[in-house]
Protein backbone atom coordinates (compact mmCIF):
# COMPACT_ATOMS: atom_id res chain seq x y z
CA UNK A 1 0.00 0.00 0.00
CA UNK A 2 2.60 2.49 0.74
CA UNK A 3 4.29 1.68 -2.48
CA UNK A 4 0.96 2.81 -4.74
CA UNK A 5 0.86 5.96 -2.51
CA UNK A 6 4.65 6.69 -3.11
CA UNK A 7 4.27 6.46 -6.94
CA UNK A 8 1.00 8.90 -6.68
CA UNK A 9 2.92 10.98 -5.47
CA UNK A 10 5.79 10.99 -7.68
CA UNK A 11 3.14 11.42 -10.60
CA UNK A 12 1.70 14.14 -8.87
CA UNK A 13 5.25 16.31 -8.57
CA UNK A 14 4.61 18.13 -11.80
CA UNK A 15 1.34 19.37 -10.82
CA UNK A 16 1.89 19.83 -7.81
CA UNK A 17 4.84 22.43 -8.68
CA UNK A 18 2.62 24.10 -11.21
CA UNK A 19 4.45 22.39 -14.17
CA UNK A 20 7.45 25.01 -13.44
CA UNK A 21 10.11 25.52 -15.98
CA UNK A 22 14.41 25.70 -14.62
CA UNK A 23 16.28 28.11 -14.96
CA UNK A 24 19.80 26.39 -15.57
CA UNK A 25 22.04 28.79 -16.31
CA UNK A 26 22.91 32.79 -15.87
CA UNK A 27 25.60 34.36 -18.16
CA UNK A 28 27.27 37.42 -18.65
CA UNK A 29 28.63 38.95 -21.37
CA UNK A 30 30.12 42.40 -22.40
CA UNK A 31 30.94 42.67 -26.24
CA UNK A 32 32.05 46.48 -27.55
CA UNK A 33 28.98 49.20 -26.12
CA UNK A 34 26.62 46.16 -25.49
CA UNK A 35 26.36 44.56 -22.06
CA UNK A 36 24.40 41.31 -22.00
CA UNK A 37 22.83 38.54 -20.04
CA UNK A 38 21.50 35.12 -21.29
CA UNK A 39 19.17 32.91 -19.16
CA UNK A 40 19.14 29.68 -20.51
CA UNK A 41 16.10 27.28 -19.85
CA UNK A 42 15.07 23.60 -19.89
CA UNK A 43 12.48 24.13 -22.07
CA UNK A 44 10.52 26.63 -24.69
CA UNK A 45 8.01 28.96 -24.17
CA UNK A 46 9.17 31.24 -20.97
CA UNK A 47 7.14 34.14 -20.48
CA UNK A 48 9.10 37.41 -18.87
CA UNK A 49 8.05 40.43 -18.30
CA UNK A 50 10.67 43.63 -17.94
CA UNK A 51 10.19 46.82 -16.19
CA UNK A 52 12.86 49.86 -15.19
CA UNK A 53 13.22 51.61 -11.82
CA UNK A 54 14.38 55.33 -13.19
CA UNK A 55 15.34 56.47 -9.61
CA UNK A 56 17.25 53.28 -8.09
CA UNK A 57 19.16 52.48 -11.76
CA UNK A 58 17.45 49.18 -12.08
CA UNK A 59 16.62 46.90 -14.79
CA UNK A 60 13.94 44.34 -13.18
CA UNK A 61 12.97 40.56 -15.21
CA UNK A 62 10.11 38.48 -13.55
CA UNK A 63 10.03 34.72 -14.59
CA UNK A 64 6.52 33.15 -13.56
CA UNK A 65 6.53 29.34 -13.47
CA UNK A 66 10.00 29.45 -12.71
CA UNK A 67 12.35 27.53 -10.39
CA UNK A 68 16.10 27.10 -10.14
CA UNK A 69 18.61 25.94 -7.57
CA UNK A 70 20.96 27.67 -5.01
CA UNK A 71 23.19 27.63 -7.76
CA UNK A 72 22.04 29.60 -10.49
CA UNK A 73 19.72 31.94 -7.36
CA UNK A 74 22.89 34.18 -6.76
CA UNK A 75 24.25 37.39 -7.03
CA UNK A 76 27.35 38.46 -8.80
CA UNK A 77 29.53 41.56 -9.38
CA UNK A 78 30.06 42.59 -12.31
CA UNK A 79 31.54 46.56 -11.76
CA UNK A 80 35.18 45.70 -12.87
CA UNK A 81 33.68 45.69 -16.56
CA UNK A 82 33.16 49.54 -17.87
CA UNK A 83 29.77 48.49 -19.35
CA UNK A 84 26.56 49.73 -18.02
CA UNK A 85 25.41 46.79 -15.75
CA UNK A 86 27.56 47.03 -12.35
CA UNK A 87 25.97 44.12 -10.31
CA UNK A 88 23.70 41.05 -11.28
CA UNK A 89 21.06 39.22 -8.97
CA UNK A 90 18.84 36.75 -8.60
CA UNK A 91 16.57 35.54 -6.49
CA UNK A 92 12.62 34.28 -5.32
CA UNK A 93 9.97 37.17 -6.22
CA UNK A 94 8.43 37.88 -2.68
CA UNK A 95 5.07 36.12 -2.02
CA UNK A 96 5.41 34.00 -4.71
CA UNK A 97 6.49 29.98 -4.42
CA UNK A 98 7.55 29.78 -8.68
CA UNK A 99 8.47 32.78 -9.91
CA UNK A 100 11.48 34.21 -10.12
CA UNK A 101 13.09 37.68 -10.09
CA UNK A 102 16.31 39.15 -11.98
CA UNK A 103 17.59 42.69 -10.91
CA UNK A 104 20.04 44.78 -13.09
CA UNK A 105 21.71 47.25 -11.28
CA UNK A 106 22.90 50.21 -13.75
CA UNK A 107 26.23 52.67 -13.51
CA UNK A 108 23.31 55.03 -15.05
CA UNK A 109 20.02 54.35 -16.64
CA UNK A 110 20.40 53.20 -19.78
CA UNK A 111 18.02 51.02 -22.64
CA UNK A 112 17.49 47.84 -22.81
CA UNK A 113 15.97 44.92 -25.08
CA UNK A 114 14.72 41.48 -24.06
CA UNK A 115 14.17 39.27 -26.54
CA UNK A 116 13.66 35.46 -27.23
CA UNK A 117 15.44 32.87 -28.63
CA UNK A 118 14.08 29.15 -28.49
CA UNK A 119 14.66 28.19 -24.72
CA UNK A 120 17.16 31.12 -23.99
CA UNK A 121 15.94 34.78 -22.84
CA UNK A 122 19.06 37.69 -23.70
CA UNK A 123 18.63 41.20 -21.95
CA UNK A 124 20.78 43.52 -24.13
CA UNK A 125 21.87 46.79 -22.74
CA UNK A 126 23.68 49.78 -24.53
CA UNK A 127 26.65 51.16 -23.08
CA UNK A 128 27.16 54.25 -24.77
CA UNK A 129 22.82 56.42 -25.42
CA UNK A 130 22.70 55.79 -29.17
CA UNK A 131 23.91 51.85 -29.65
CA UNK A 132 20.82 50.74 -30.48
CA UNK A 133 18.91 52.77 -32.80
CA UNK A 134 15.14 53.73 -33.17
CA UNK A 135 14.13 51.24 -35.53
CA UNK A 136 15.73 48.42 -33.01
CA UNK A 137 13.92 49.56 -29.89
CA UNK A 138 10.80 50.38 -32.01
CA UNK A 139 10.86 46.51 -32.78
CA UNK A 140 12.59 44.51 -30.28
CA UNK A 141 15.16 43.32 -31.88
CA UNK A 142 18.54 43.05 -29.81
CA UNK A 143 21.96 42.85 -31.20
CA UNK A 144 24.10 40.12 -32.51
CA UNK A 145 27.99 38.83 -31.95
CA UNK A 146 28.34 40.66 -35.25
CA UNK A 147 26.38 44.15 -35.16
CA UNK A 148 28.53 44.63 -31.21
CA UNK A 149 31.68 44.00 -33.12
CA UNK A 150 30.80 46.14 -35.88
CA UNK A 151 29.74 48.77 -33.64
CA UNK A 152 32.77 48.37 -31.38
CA UNK A 153 35.08 48.50 -34.76
CA UNK A 154 33.37 51.47 -36.38
CA UNK A 155 33.47 53.95 -33.16
CA UNK A 156 36.20 55.83 -32.78
CA UNK A 157 37.09 55.98 -29.24
CA UNK A 158 39.70 58.27 -26.83
CA UNK A 159 42.93 56.77 -25.93
CA UNK A 160 42.46 58.39 -22.14
CA UNK A 161 40.12 60.91 -20.86
CA UNK A 162 42.88 63.77 -21.38
CA UNK A 163 41.98 67.49 -23.10
CA UNK A 164 44.91 65.82 -25.96
CA UNK A 165 43.40 62.69 -26.68
CA UNK A 166 40.02 64.23 -27.34
CA UNK A 167 40.98 66.39 -29.13
CA UNK A 168 42.45 64.50 -31.48
CA UNK A 169 39.22 61.78 -31.65
CA UNK A 170 37.71 65.24 -32.87
CA UNK A 171 39.52 65.63 -35.87
CA UNK A 172 38.57 62.06 -36.42
CA UNK A 173 36.07 61.04 -39.59
CA UNK A 174 33.33 58.61 -38.75
CA UNK A 175 31.13 57.63 -35.99
CA UNK A 176 32.61 58.46 -32.09
CA UNK A 177 32.30 57.79 -28.71
CA UNK A 178 32.23 61.33 -26.29
CA UNK A 179 33.85 61.13 -22.73
CA UNK A 180 34.14 64.82 -21.87
CA UNK A 181 32.60 66.72 -19.22
CA UNK A 182 28.91 67.29 -19.64
CA UNK A 183 27.69 70.82 -20.01
CA UNK A 184 24.53 72.37 -20.67
CA UNK A 185 23.28 75.37 -23.32
CA UNK A 186 20.27 77.33 -23.69
CA UNK A 187 21.15 80.24 -25.60
CA UNK A 188 19.64 82.19 -28.34
CA UNK A 189 20.91 84.05 -31.69
CA UNK A 190 24.88 83.50 -30.67
CA UNK A 191 27.35 83.91 -33.10
CA UNK A 192 29.15 80.45 -34.05
CA UNK A 193 32.64 81.77 -32.89
CA UNK A 194 31.23 83.13 -29.29
CA UNK A 195 29.79 79.52 -28.58
CA UNK A 196 33.03 78.16 -29.58
CA UNK A 197 34.91 80.09 -27.25
CA UNK A 198 32.68 79.21 -24.60
CA UNK A 199 33.16 75.57 -24.88
CA UNK A 200 37.23 76.14 -24.95
CA UNK A 201 36.90 78.38 -21.65
CA UNK A 202 35.18 75.61 -19.89
CA UNK A 203 37.05 73.14 -21.37
CA UNK A 204 40.46 73.96 -20.97
CA UNK A 205 41.93 74.08 -24.32
CA UNK A 206 42.87 76.87 -26.58
CA UNK A 207 41.26 77.40 -30.01
CA UNK A 208 42.01 79.89 -33.20
CA UNK A 209 39.12 80.68 -35.05
CA UNK A 210 39.75 82.08 -39.32
CA UNK A 211 37.80 85.15 -40.55
CA UNK A 212 35.91 82.69 -42.38
CA UNK A 213 33.95 81.15 -39.30
CA UNK A 214 33.55 84.40 -38.01
CA UNK A 215 30.78 85.44 -40.74
CA UNK A 216 28.99 82.23 -40.17
CA UNK A 217 25.46 82.31 -39.20
CA UNK A 218 24.38 82.75 -35.41
CA UNK A 219 22.93 79.57 -33.38
CA UNK A 220 19.92 78.74 -30.90
CA UNK A 221 21.00 75.73 -29.23
CA UNK A 222 19.33 74.48 -26.33
CA UNK A 223 21.84 71.00 -25.04
CA UNK A 224 21.15 70.02 -21.58
CA UNK A 225 23.58 67.97 -19.61
CA UNK A 226 25.73 66.50 -22.94
CA UNK A 227 29.61 66.07 -23.11
CA UNK A 228 31.55 69.26 -24.04
CA UNK A 229 32.96 67.44 -27.16
CA UNK A 230 29.77 65.79 -28.32
CA UNK A 231 28.56 69.78 -28.44
CA UNK A 232 31.75 70.94 -30.10
CA UNK A 233 31.40 67.87 -32.80
CA UNK A 234 27.68 68.93 -33.43
CA UNK A 235 28.57 72.50 -34.04
CA UNK A 236 30.88 72.09 -36.28
CA UNK A 237 28.92 69.36 -38.62
CA UNK A 238 25.84 71.97 -38.59
CA UNK A 239 28.05 74.44 -39.25
CA UNK A 240 30.60 72.16 -42.41
CA UNK A 241 33.72 73.42 -39.94
CA UNK A 242 36.63 71.49 -39.91
CA UNK A 243 39.19 71.17 -36.86
CA UNK A 244 42.99 70.77 -36.95
CA UNK A 245 44.83 69.75 -33.80
CA UNK A 246 48.67 70.78 -32.75
CA UNK A 247 48.85 69.75 -28.81
CA UNK A 248 46.03 71.08 -26.95
CA UNK A 249 45.48 73.72 -29.33
CA UNK A 250 42.59 73.26 -31.99
CA UNK A 251 42.35 75.91 -35.57
CA UNK A 252 39.17 75.86 -36.63
CA UNK A 253 38.15 76.69 -40.51
CA UNK A 254 35.41 75.76 -43.11
CA UNK A 255 35.40 73.27 -45.12
CA UNK A 256 35.95 75.20 -48.14
CA UNK A 257 39.21 76.98 -46.80
CA UNK A 258 39.97 73.61 -45.37
CA UNK A 259 39.54 71.73 -48.83
CA UNK A 260 41.64 74.61 -50.57
CA UNK A 261 44.49 74.44 -48.24
CA UNK A 262 44.72 70.70 -49.01
CA UNK A 263 44.94 71.29 -52.97
CA UNK A 264 47.56 73.93 -52.02
CA UNK A 265 49.61 70.80 -49.61
CA UNK A 266 49.18 68.66 -52.76
CA UNK A 267 50.13 70.66 -55.40
CA UNK A 268 53.34 72.19 -53.24
CA UNK A 269 54.22 68.22 -52.91
CA UNK A 270 53.88 67.45 -56.39
CA UNK A 271 56.28 70.21 -57.59
CA UNK A 272 58.42 69.13 -54.64
CA UNK A 273 58.77 65.56 -56.78
CA UNK A 274 59.29 67.19 -59.70
CA UNK A 275 62.26 69.23 -59.07
CA UNK A 276 63.43 66.53 -56.80
CA UNK A 277 67.40 64.84 -57.83
CA UNK A 278 67.21 61.87 -59.84
CA UNK A 279 69.68 59.00 -58.15
CA UNK A 280 70.36 55.54 -60.16
CA UNK A 281 71.25 52.48 -58.25
CA UNK A 282 72.02 49.18 -59.46
CA UNK A 283 70.89 45.96 -57.93
CA UNK A 284 72.27 42.68 -58.46
CA UNK A 285 70.12 39.82 -58.69
CA UNK A 286 70.38 36.27 -56.91
CA UNK A 287 68.02 34.44 -56.90
CA UNK A 288 64.69 36.25 -58.90
CA UNK A 289 64.09 36.36 -62.50
CA UNK A 290 64.50 39.35 -64.06
CA UNK A 291 61.15 39.34 -66.01
CA UNK A 292 59.32 38.88 -63.32
CA UNK A 293 60.36 41.44 -60.67
CA UNK A 294 61.20 44.42 -63.26
CA UNK A 295 56.90 44.51 -64.06
CA UNK A 296 56.51 44.59 -60.35
CA UNK A 297 59.28 47.30 -59.19
CA UNK A 298 57.29 49.44 -61.96
CA UNK A 299 54.44 49.77 -59.82
CA UNK A 300 56.69 51.57 -57.30
CA UNK A 301 58.49 54.07 -58.89
CA UNK A 302 57.72 58.05 -58.87
CA UNK A 303 55.29 58.55 -61.68
CA UNK A 304 56.31 60.25 -64.65
CA UNK A 305 60.07 60.17 -63.43
CA UNK A 306 61.72 56.81 -62.57
CA UNK A 307 62.26 53.88 -64.44
CA UNK A 308 63.77 50.55 -64.05
CA UNK A 309 65.76 48.42 -66.72
CA UNK A 310 67.32 45.32 -66.30
CA UNK A 311 71.24 44.10 -67.81
CA UNK A 312 70.54 40.42 -68.42
CA UNK A 313 74.66 39.60 -68.60
CA UNK A 314 74.85 40.86 -65.08
CA UNK A 315 71.56 39.71 -64.07
CA UNK A 316 70.99 43.27 -62.66
CA UNK A 317 68.49 45.38 -62.32
CA UNK A 318 69.00 49.34 -62.65
CA UNK A 319 66.31 51.54 -61.11
CA UNK A 320 66.99 55.49 -61.40
CA UNK A 321 64.11 57.63 -59.40
CA UNK A 322 64.36 60.15 -56.23
CA UNK A 323 66.36 59.30 -53.53
CA UNK A 324 63.24 58.96 -51.08
CA UNK A 325 61.90 56.58 -53.46
CA UNK A 326 65.00 54.47 -53.80
CA UNK A 327 64.86 53.42 -50.26
CA UNK A 328 61.58 51.88 -50.78
CA UNK A 329 62.50 50.04 -54.28
CA UNK A 330 65.13 48.68 -52.17
CA UNK A 331 62.97 47.51 -49.62
CA UNK A 332 60.93 45.66 -52.12
CA UNK A 333 63.97 43.88 -54.10
CA UNK A 334 64.92 42.77 -50.67
CA UNK A 335 61.71 40.67 -49.50
CA UNK A 336 61.41 39.26 -52.90
CA UNK A 337 65.34 38.66 -54.37
CA UNK A 338 65.55 35.27 -52.05
CA UNK A 339 65.40 31.47 -52.26
CA UNK A 340 62.46 29.81 -53.78
CA UNK A 341 61.93 27.20 -51.19
CA UNK A 342 62.98 23.77 -52.17
CA UNK A 343 60.63 20.64 -51.33
CA UNK A 344 62.01 17.09 -51.22
CA UNK A 345 59.08 14.78 -51.63
CA UNK A 346 59.13 11.03 -50.46
CA UNK A 347 56.35 8.68 -51.48
CA UNK A 348 56.39 5.48 -49.87
CA UNK A 349 54.60 2.40 -52.04
CA UNK A 350 54.40 -0.67 -49.67
CA UNK A 351 52.46 -3.72 -50.99
CA UNK A 352 52.30 -6.52 -49.15
CA UNK A 353 50.57 -9.93 -50.87
CA UNK A 354 50.08 -13.74 -48.76
CA UNK A 355 48.29 -16.45 -50.55
CA UNK A 356 47.29 -19.54 -49.12
CA UNK A 357 45.94 -23.52 -51.10
CA UNK A 358 45.08 -26.75 -50.07
CA UNK A 359 44.74 -29.80 -52.45
CA UNK A 360 43.92 -33.02 -50.36
CA UNK A 361 42.12 -35.81 -52.08
CA UNK A 362 42.89 -38.93 -54.10
CA UNK A 363 45.00 -38.90 -58.10
CA UNK A 364 44.53 -41.41 -60.47
CA UNK A 365 46.61 -42.01 -63.20
CA UNK A 366 48.35 -39.10 -64.77
CA UNK A 367 47.60 -37.06 -61.75
CA UNK A 368 43.76 -35.92 -62.99
CA UNK A 369 41.35 -35.77 -60.40
CA UNK A 370 39.49 -39.00 -60.52
CA UNK A 371 39.22 -40.62 -57.54
CA UNK A 372 40.27 -44.52 -57.60
CA UNK A 373 40.60 -46.10 -61.06
CA UNK A 374 40.52 -49.63 -61.62
CA UNK A 375 39.55 -52.36 -64.31
CA UNK A 376 37.53 -55.89 -63.74
CA UNK A 377 38.30 -58.97 -66.32
CA UNK A 378 35.46 -61.56 -65.39
CA UNK A 379 36.21 -63.44 -69.19
CA UNK A 380 39.87 -64.75 -69.40
CA UNK A 381 40.40 -67.98 -68.00
CA UNK A 382 42.49 -68.01 -64.91
CA UNK A 383 45.36 -70.19 -65.92
CA UNK A 384 45.66 -66.59 -68.60
CA UNK A 385 45.62 -64.32 -65.55
CA UNK A 386 48.18 -61.84 -65.75
CA UNK A 387 50.47 -62.33 -62.69
CA UNK A 388 50.16 -60.18 -59.36
CA UNK A 389 52.22 -56.82 -59.61
CA UNK A 390 52.09 -53.00 -57.70
CA UNK A 391 53.93 -50.34 -56.42
CA UNK A 392 53.25 -48.26 -53.58
CA UNK A 393 54.98 -45.04 -52.88
CA UNK A 394 55.39 -42.13 -50.10
CA UNK A 395 56.45 -38.29 -50.71
CA UNK A 396 56.99 -35.33 -48.29
CA UNK A 397 56.59 -33.31 -51.47
CA UNK A 398 54.69 -33.04 -54.49
CA UNK A 399 51.12 -34.21 -56.16
CA UNK A 400 51.17 -37.50 -53.63
CA UNK A 401 51.80 -38.13 -50.54
CA UNK A 402 50.94 -41.52 -50.53
CA UNK A 403 49.94 -44.01 -53.65
CA UNK A 404 49.25 -47.44 -54.79
CA UNK A 405 49.24 -48.79 -57.90
CA UNK A 406 48.45 -52.36 -58.34
CA UNK A 407 48.59 -53.69 -62.32
CA UNK A 408 46.92 -57.17 -61.45
CA UNK A 409 45.74 -59.43 -58.94
CA UNK A 410 43.78 -62.36 -59.85
CA UNK A 411 40.76 -60.26 -61.66
CA UNK A 412 41.46 -56.83 -60.54
CA UNK A 413 43.59 -54.86 -63.12
CA UNK A 414 45.03 -51.62 -62.76
CA UNK A 415 44.07 -50.43 -59.62
CA UNK A 416 45.83 -46.66 -59.49
CA UNK A 417 45.26 -44.02 -56.78
CA UNK A 418 47.67 -41.63 -54.83
CA UNK A 419 46.18 -39.29 -51.52
CA UNK A 420 47.55 -35.59 -51.81
CA UNK A 421 47.85 -33.85 -48.68
CA UNK A 422 49.28 -30.67 -50.06
CA UNK A 423 49.23 -26.98 -48.62
CA UNK A 424 50.89 -24.14 -50.18
CA UNK A 425 51.65 -20.82 -48.30
CA UNK A 426 53.16 -17.33 -50.08
CA UNK A 427 54.19 -14.16 -48.56
CA UNK A 428 55.35 -11.15 -50.04
CA UNK A 429 56.50 -7.46 -49.85
CA UNK A 430 57.79 -5.07 -52.25
CA UNK A 431 58.40 -1.45 -51.36
CA UNK A 432 59.13 1.07 -53.94
CA UNK A 433 60.47 4.10 -52.72
CA UNK A 434 60.56 7.32 -54.94
CA UNK A 435 62.21 10.80 -54.19
CA UNK A 436 62.06 13.83 -56.12
CA UNK A 437 63.08 17.64 -55.14
CA UNK A 438 61.48 20.65 -56.29
CA UNK A 439 60.83 24.26 -55.64
CA UNK A 440 57.82 25.84 -54.62
CA UNK A 441 54.82 26.02 -57.53
CA UNK A 442 57.11 23.74 -60.05
CA UNK A 443 55.38 20.37 -60.55
CA UNK A 444 57.95 17.48 -60.39
CA UNK A 445 58.08 14.13 -62.36
CA UNK A 446 59.67 10.88 -61.49
CA UNK A 447 59.25 7.52 -63.30
CA UNK A 448 60.78 3.83 -63.17
CA UNK A 449 59.63 1.65 -66.68
CA UNK A 450 59.96 -2.38 -66.63
CA UNK A 451 59.63 -3.10 -70.47
CA UNK A 452 59.03 -7.02 -71.85
CA UNK A 453 58.92 -7.69 -75.01
CA UNK A 454 57.01 -10.74 -76.83
CA UNK A 455 56.36 -12.32 -79.99
CA UNK A 456 53.76 -10.77 -82.42
CA UNK A 457 52.31 -11.69 -85.18
CA UNK A 458 53.56 -12.98 -88.02
CA UNK A 459 54.41 -10.81 -91.43
CA UNK A 460 53.93 -11.90 -94.77
CA UNK A 461 57.26 -13.74 -95.23
CA UNK A 462 56.65 -15.61 -92.08
CA UNK A 463 58.83 -14.22 -89.62
CA UNK A 464 57.65 -13.13 -86.34
CA UNK A 465 57.43 -9.40 -85.17
CA UNK A 466 58.35 -9.09 -81.33
CA UNK A 467 56.44 -6.27 -79.54
CA UNK A 468 56.91 -4.34 -76.01
CA UNK A 469 54.69 -3.93 -73.52
CA UNK A 470 55.52 -1.54 -70.62
CA UNK A 471 55.06 -1.29 -66.60
CA UNK A 472 55.68 2.19 -65.20
CA UNK A 473 56.23 3.51 -61.38
CA UNK A 474 55.63 7.39 -62.07
CA UNK A 475 55.18 10.17 -59.38
CA UNK A 476 54.00 13.46 -60.64
CA UNK A 477 53.85 15.82 -57.68
CA UNK A 478 53.39 19.89 -57.54
CA UNK A 479 54.14 21.48 -53.76
CA UNK A 480 52.77 24.65 -52.50
CA UNK A 481 54.15 26.38 -49.34
CA UNK A 482 51.53 27.97 -47.19
CA UNK A 483 52.39 31.05 -45.26
CA UNK A 484 52.02 28.90 -42.08
CA UNK A 485 54.16 26.84 -43.35
CA UNK A 486 52.75 23.73 -44.74
CA UNK A 487 52.43 22.34 -47.98
CA UNK A 488 49.73 21.66 -50.24
CA UNK A 489 50.33 18.81 -53.22
CA UNK A 490 49.02 17.90 -56.21
CA UNK A 491 49.88 14.71 -56.19
CA UNK A 492 49.65 12.16 -59.09
CA UNK A 493 50.69 8.27 -58.05
CA UNK A 494 50.88 5.48 -60.81
CA UNK A 495 52.02 2.12 -59.99
CA UNK A 496 51.93 -0.41 -62.46
CA UNK A 497 53.03 -4.09 -62.39
CA UNK A 498 53.29 -7.36 -64.52
CA UNK A 499 51.23 -10.75 -63.58
CA UNK A 500 51.69 -13.98 -65.36
CA UNK A 501 49.25 -14.13 -68.33
CA UNK A 502 45.78 -16.84 -67.63
CA UNK A 503 46.26 -18.16 -71.47
CA UNK A 504 49.58 -19.44 -72.66
CA UNK A 505 51.79 -17.88 -74.86
CA UNK A 506 50.12 -14.63 -74.39
CA UNK A 507 51.31 -11.71 -73.19
CA UNK A 508 51.68 -10.82 -69.44
CA UNK A 509 48.72 -9.39 -67.93
CA UNK A 510 49.39 -5.97 -66.54
CA UNK A 511 47.84 -4.80 -63.43
CA UNK A 512 47.62 -0.68 -62.57
CA UNK A 513 46.66 1.47 -59.69
CA UNK A 514 46.40 5.03 -59.95
CA UNK A 515 45.88 8.11 -56.92
CA UNK A 516 45.26 11.52 -58.04
CA UNK A 517 44.40 14.29 -54.94
CA UNK A 518 45.39 17.26 -53.38
CA UNK A 519 46.67 17.01 -49.23
CA UNK A 520 47.29 19.90 -46.91
CA UNK A 521 50.65 18.32 -45.01
CA UNK A 522 52.93 19.98 -42.00
CA UNK A 523 56.43 20.25 -42.86
CA UNK A 524 58.17 16.87 -42.63
CA UNK A 525 54.78 15.19 -41.64
CA UNK A 526 53.75 11.91 -43.15
CA UNK A 527 50.62 11.22 -44.87
CA UNK A 528 48.84 7.82 -46.10
CA UNK A 529 47.23 9.24 -49.59
CA UNK A 530 45.56 6.02 -50.49
CA UNK A 531 45.32 2.63 -50.03
CA UNK A 532 43.49 -0.80 -52.28
CA UNK A 533 42.69 -3.68 -50.38
CA UNK A 534 42.06 -7.19 -52.35
CA UNK A 535 40.68 -10.05 -50.95
CA UNK A 536 40.19 -13.33 -53.11
CA UNK A 537 38.93 -16.83 -51.94
CA UNK A 538 37.95 -19.85 -54.33
CA UNK A 539 36.95 -23.19 -53.70
CA UNK A 540 35.56 -25.60 -55.98
CA UNK A 541 34.33 -29.69 -56.37
CA UNK A 542 33.25 -31.88 -59.02
CA UNK A 543 31.92 -35.47 -58.91
CA UNK A 544 29.74 -38.01 -59.44
CA UNK A 545 26.08 -36.45 -57.93
CA UNK A 546 24.89 -37.55 -54.38
CA UNK A 547 27.28 -40.29 -53.84
CA UNK A 548 29.84 -37.38 -53.34
CA UNK A 549 28.94 -36.24 -50.55
CA UNK A 550 28.09 -39.13 -48.89
CA UNK A 551 31.12 -38.33 -45.63
CA UNK A 552 33.90 -40.74 -45.93
CA UNK A 553 33.13 -42.66 -48.89
CA UNK A 554 32.20 -39.66 -51.18
CA UNK A 555 36.24 -39.12 -51.31
CA UNK A 556 36.12 -41.60 -53.84
CA UNK A 557 34.09 -40.19 -56.24
CA UNK A 558 34.93 -36.66 -55.85
CA UNK A 559 37.87 -34.30 -56.92
CA UNK A 560 39.99 -33.43 -54.04
CA UNK A 561 39.07 -30.65 -51.54
CA UNK A 562 41.30 -27.50 -53.48
CA UNK A 563 40.48 -24.13 -51.46
CA UNK A 564 42.65 -21.11 -51.94
CA UNK A 565 42.80 -17.46 -50.18
CA UNK A 566 44.95 -14.11 -51.69
CA UNK A 567 44.94 -11.45 -49.50
CA UNK A 568 47.42 -8.09 -50.90
CA UNK A 569 47.15 -4.60 -49.70
CA UNK A 570 48.37 -1.40 -51.02
CA UNK A 571 49.43 1.74 -48.67
CA UNK A 572 51.17 4.80 -50.38
CA UNK A 573 52.80 7.29 -47.91
CA UNK A 574 53.93 10.77 -49.08
CA UNK A 575 56.63 12.94 -46.41
CA UNK A 576 57.09 16.71 -47.58
CA UNK A 577 60.37 18.31 -46.29
CA UNK A 578 61.29 22.19 -47.14
CA UNK A 579 64.90 21.43 -47.67
CA UNK A 580 66.06 25.06 -47.58
CA UNK A 581 63.62 26.33 -44.63
CA UNK A 582 66.00 29.14 -43.34
CA UNK A 583 67.69 30.20 -46.32
CA UNK A 584 64.00 31.16 -48.13
CA UNK A 585 63.09 32.76 -44.89
CA UNK A 586 60.53 30.16 -43.73
CA UNK A 587 61.96 29.24 -40.43
CA UNK A 588 59.63 32.32 -38.62
CA UNK A 589 56.69 31.32 -39.86
CA UNK A 590 56.71 27.53 -38.10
Amino acid sequence: MRKGIFVSLFLLAPLLNGFSSELKDINFFQRGEISKIDLTFDEEGIKAEKFQVTDDKQIIIDLKNVVASDKVVRAFDTSEFSGAIVFVSAYKKPNSKNDLRLTLQLRDNARSILTTNKNVISIAVENRFGVFTQQQMESNVAFSDEDSKEVQDSVNVPSSGSIDDILTNLTLSGRKRYIGKKVSFNIKDTKVEDILKMIADSSGFNIIITDEVKNSKPLTLNLTNIPWDQALDTILELNKLVAYKNGNILMITTLEKATEAKVDELRAQSVAIREELLVTKVFPLSYAKLEEIQPTLEKYLTVGRGNVSIDKRTNSLIVRDTEKNMDKIQKVIKVLDTQTPQVLIEAKIVEVSENHSKNIGFLSDAGSNKGISFGYDPLTSGSSLAAPGGSFSFATAGPSAIGLNVSAFKRLTNLNFQLSLMETEGKGRVISSPKVVTSNNVAANISSKHTIYYQGAQDQNGAFTWQSSDAVLELKVTPHITSEGSIVMNVDVTKEEFQKSAIAGAPNDKYSRTVKTEVLVDNGSTVVIGGVFRYKKEESHAGIPFLKDVPIIGWFFRSSFNPSEEKSELVIFITPRVINQEAAGLTERQ
